[in-house]
């Protein structure tokens, strides 16, 4: 779709600075321009770029001084960062706008599926499942018996959702997501062997909630796995059974929760760290990336390292860490000199 500088300026609440009638469709970083194109500028770092852009049309600050001849169009905002995001928002949506059934795809009769919702080629709905108004399920998406899923949600190709979990409202699950597959449960036996525990809980997923591709989240064993309002999970994160992620809490990629764990609101973990089950993590809690934490954290604590520690003893450990080869030769030439000045060894060395 084409737009013209004086229609995106009207949607900003905007001035247009040169002609307003040149159309664009297509955005682009102001360093990386062409015609056609709808960049940027609020990062006075790339100020340079806005002289030599070919974009056709930037959006900058309304107080924004050009020193040198500007070949492009200007729109000016308040503040353009805010201003770029909105369309971003804007044509994303465009771009994944989707409705209707795409044919071949299986839906129970005794599914209930909003008018308004898309669903992809090969999708498979269950039986008892409900689909609410403008939820897009992508192709290859499996959905199971009394499974739920929100107004507006996006379900990306290839996600699986097991029987009976729920899916709230405006949520986005990336390609290749699995909720409620079994629990890690199985009972020691006599010997070597395992007998496995079934696991007949399931998966509540609240409103507001994204989660990165091949990430997978466990049903409960008894009850409900809880991911709360606003949660952000990253790729290739493992959530275990009956665990609980509290609202507005973020996670990086490649984080393993062990199984009964709660977690509070607004807490940051990052990258790569293993939580120990059955422990409780307070509101507000950070945990630095590649930590192991295996015990539970108080409201508002900041840990590091594994075992995880508060972060500023473990900074200063880890600067007597990078010490220790210099402490090591130290002492041994202190051990060195003392052997050397020892008169029992001279008087038998003698």
């Amino acid at each position: 779709m084409e737009f013209t500088a004086k229609q995106i300026a009207d949607l900003l609440g905007g001035k247009v600075d040169g002609n307003s009638e040149i159309k664009v469709s297509k955005l682009a970083k102001i360093e990386e321009g062409e015609a056609g194109a709808l960049s940027f500028l609020a990062n006075p770092k790339y100020t340079p770029f806005v002289y030599t852009t070919k974009a056709s049309v930037v959006i900058i600050a309304s107080d924004f001084k050009a020193e040198s001849p500007i070949k492009a169009t200007l729109i000016r905002v308040e503040n353009p960062y805010e201003s770029f995001a909105k369309l971003l928002s804007m044509y994303n949506d465009m771009q994944l706008a989707k409705s209707g059934i795409e044919q071949p795809c299986f839906i129970d009769p005794t599914a209930r599926v909003a008018d308004d919702a898309y669903i992809g080629a090969f999708a498979y709905i269950g039986k008892n499942v409900s689909i609410g108004k403008g939820a897009r399920i992508y192709p290859n998406t499996y959905i199971g018996d009394n499974a739920s899923v929100g107004a507006d949600t996006t379900l990306f190709a290839g996600v699986k959702v097991y029987h009976n979990c729920q899916i709230g409202a405006n949520c986005t699950l990336h390609a290749g997501v699995v909720i409620g597959a079994d629990g890690f449960g199985f009972a020691p036996q006599q010997g070597s062997a395992f007998k496995k525990v079934a696991q007949i809980g399931n998966v509540v997923i609240e409103d507001h909630v994204e989660i990165g591709p091949n990430t997978t989240i466990d049903r409960a064993t008894l009850g409900s796995t809880f991911i709360r309002n606003g949660v952000k999970l990253d790729n290739l994160i493992q959530v275990a059974h009956n665990v609980e992620i509290g609202q507005n809490t973020v996670i990086a990629a490649q984080t393993g929760i062990a199984g009964s764990t709660k977690i509070g609101s607004n807490c940051m973990i990052g990258g790569q760290v293993g939580i120990l089950g059955h422990i409780t993590i307070g509101d507000n809690v950070k945990v630095a990336a590649q930590s192991g934490v295996g015990h539970s954290l108080i409201d508002g604590e900041v840990v590091q390292g594994s075992p995880a520690f508060s972060v500023g003893i473990y900074k200063r450990s880890y600067v007597m860490f990078r010490k220790l080869p210099d402490l090591e030769k130290r002492i041994s030439d202190l051990e060195q000199k003392q052997f050397d000045t020892n008169p029992i060894h001279n008087a038998t060395r003698d």
